[in-house]
């Protein structure tokens, strides 16, 4: 055996640490931002690439495993160089990429999540047997597929909406009728179900375990982290919402999910919203918003 699976991860980190720092070392002599996501979304193809070409044994988890996780990747890799051309860059780096120290810190960010993110599917990759799928692997997949089919839809029809002068105020056509933040959604069910997956791989089981930092690690990204996600998009944000369309707008929050897509959402009990739902008491524009 060439390669263990301890080997495997660590030159997955390898290559991902040494990706996201050429990238970096371009961008900042450049003073541009271009490079980011692009360079974000190639290194999950050639993480997925690399334990597909090394795997000692890459049976039918490893092509289920590798082609939903490319496919979720390159579909994220085009948006998101789509979206930042529409958007003539990303401002997000309009006051950072002239600070060495700072703008450094996003691309190891964006190391770690690459790499995080990727786990369960290097995992898979990087076993040294394949056992064969059982029923519930069946059933993880098309998890693992539902995820990736919710996302593209709740992107390309968010991106019809804005193209069409963002009739109504705010997006609740199509699966935003029944979530409010339903890409979100369909990025967590992915790494949940990825890493879920994984284990019918007959790897370490201790490292299985450690591979749970990708669903978690996305979670917290787009639940709690200030600027990213829930955060950035619920709270004091939803101000031009409540002035512009007040009545609709509380009507629509109050009969949709904050993530899961469905219907009824209106006679779920606050105490489940607040907890299972994720619909926390922080994503509430209060009064005294309207002062920041």
């Amino acid at each position: 055996m060439l390669f263990t699976q301890a080997s495997i991860f660590a030159i997955s980190a390898g290559i991902t640490l040494g990706i996201q720092l050429i990238g970096f070392a371009f961008a900042y002599a450049l003073q541009t931002e271009v490079f980011y996501d692009v360079l974000g979304g190639l290194n999950y193809i050639a993480l997925a690439i690399f334990t597909g070409c090394v795997s000692p044994n890459f049976g039918a988890r490893s092509i289920i495993s590798t082609t939903l996780f490319v496919f979720s990747r390159t579909w994220l890799l085009l948006f998101l160089a789509w979206r930042a051309h529409e958007r003539k860059g990303d401002a997000r780096f309009d006051d950072v990429k002239n600070k060495f120290g700072l703008f450094l810190v996003y691309w190891i960010v964006q190391a770690f999540w690459v790499f995080l993110i990727s786990m369960p599917m290097i995992f898979i990759n990087s076993s040294s047997v394949d056992d064969g799928l059982e029923p519930y692997d069946y059933v993880l997949a098309a998890g693992f597929a539902f995820g990736i089919i919710i996302e593209i839809l709740a992107d390309v029809q968010k991106a019809l909406w804005v193209g069409n002068n963002r009739p109504g105020g705010f997006c609740s056509i199509g699966v935003w009728k029944y979530s409010r933040h339903p890409n979100y959604f369909g990025e967590i069910l992915q790494w949940w179900c990825s890493w879920l997956f994984a284990y019918g791989s007959p790897g370490n089981r201790v490292l299985w375990w450690f591979c749970i930092v990708s669903p978690i690690f996305t979670m917290h990204i787009l639940v709690n982290i200030a600027g990213t996600g829930l955060t950035n998009a619920e709270g004091k944000n939803l101000k031009r919402y409540y002035e512009n369309f007040s009545n609709t707008y509380s009507e629509y929050r109050a009969n949709t999910s904050i993530l899961i897509p469905m219907i009824g959402y209106k006679f779920v009990p606050v105490w489940l919203k607040r907890t299972i739902f994720l619909d926390l008491e922080r994503y509430e524009y209060k009064p005294s918003d309207k002062q920041e």
